[in-house]
Order: structure tokens, then C-alpha cells, then sequence
């Protein structure tokens, strides 16, 4: 069974990017190149914080979730 984990990446200029995949090396490595257009000029990303859910449709409602002004205000006290 595949797992899926959102993800919070934390880039040089302070800034922070959500995201959920089946697969957080393979997508920070896909951010790190530039194929993602978001974080395409954001350098040196990293991972600081992950949550993992048994089905995708899980892991997309708490990407959305913290993608609000709640979401922002939990990953403040959270990060």
C-alpha cells in the first residue's frame, strides 16, 4: 500500500512551499532542479516538516488545509 505525505519546504529566502506526493526524495529533487515552476527560483529548499496518510485523498485535504490562514498559523507554531 502507498503512503503519501504532505510536505513543507523551507527555502533560502524564508519563504515556504506545501505540497503531497507518494514520493518526498524523489519531489525535493525535482523542486532542487527547477522542474516544479513554483519553486523553480527558490534555492536550497528544505524539508521541515511531514505528514504521512494511508490515501491520497487524505494527504490533498491537509495540503489544502494548511495552505489556509488556520493551516499557516498551525506550521507557525509547528516550525
Amino acid at each position: 500500500m502507498k503512503k503519501y505525505a504532505v510536505y513543507i519546504l523551507e527555502c533560502s529566502d524564508k519563504t515556504y512551499y506545501v505540497g503531497c506526493t507518494n514520493n518526498v526524495e524523489r519531489r525535493l529533487k525535482e523542486h532542487k532542479s527547477g522542474y516544479t515552476l513554483t519553486t523553480s527560483k527558490m534555492t536550497n529548499c528544505i524539508i521541515v516538516y511531514t505528514e504521512t496518510y494511508d490515501t491520497f485523498d487524505k494527504a490533498r485535504k491537509r495540503e489544502v488545509y494548511l495552505k489556509t490562514a488556520a493551516g499557516r498559523r498551525f506550521l507557525r507554531e509547528k516550525i
